[in-house]
C-alpha cells in the first residue's frame, strides 16, 4: 500500500510534508466530518491529502486505532501526574482550580 500521503516521524503519524497530524484527521473523520469539512479545518491541506490520509487510516485501521489508544493513555497518565504534582506543591491553588472547574461545569448545565 502506498504511503504517499502519510509519514511516520517523531513517534507519530503526519500528513507528509505538513505539521498536521493524522490523529487530527482521524478524530474528525470518526466524528462524522466529511473530507471537505476536514479540508476546511486544515486549509494547508489539499482535498487529495485529506482523502489520502483517510485512506491510509482505513487501510491500517487496527494499527492506527491502537496507536491512538496508546497516545490517549499516555496523555491521561501525564495529565494525572501533573495534577498530583500541583496538588502536592501548591494545594491551595489546586483546590481553587478544582472548585473553579466544578463551578464552570454547573454554569454550563
Amino acid at each position: 500500500m502506498e504511503t504517499k500521503y502519510v509519514e511516520k516521524r517523531d513517534g507519530g503519524f503526519w500528513v507528509r510534508g505538513t505539521r498536521v497530524s493524522l490523529d487530527s484527521i482521524v478524530y474528525a473523520f470518526r466524528r462524522g466530518a466529511s473530507p471537505e469539512t476536514i479540508k476546511l479545518r486544515f486549509p494547508v491541506l489539499t482535498l487529495e491529502q485529506v482523502y489520502g490520509a483517510i485512506t491510509f487510516y482505513l487501510a491500517r485501521q487496527t494499527e492506527i486505532d491502537e496507536y491512538l489508544k496508546h497516545s490517549e493513555e499516555q496523555y491521561d497518565e501525564a495529565k494525572q501526574a501533573s495534577h498530583e504534582e500541583l496538588r502536592k506543591e501548591n494545594p491551595d491553588l489546586y483546590s481553587r482550580l478544582i472548585r473553579a472547574k466544578r463551578e464552570s461545569r454547573q454554569t454550563r448545565q
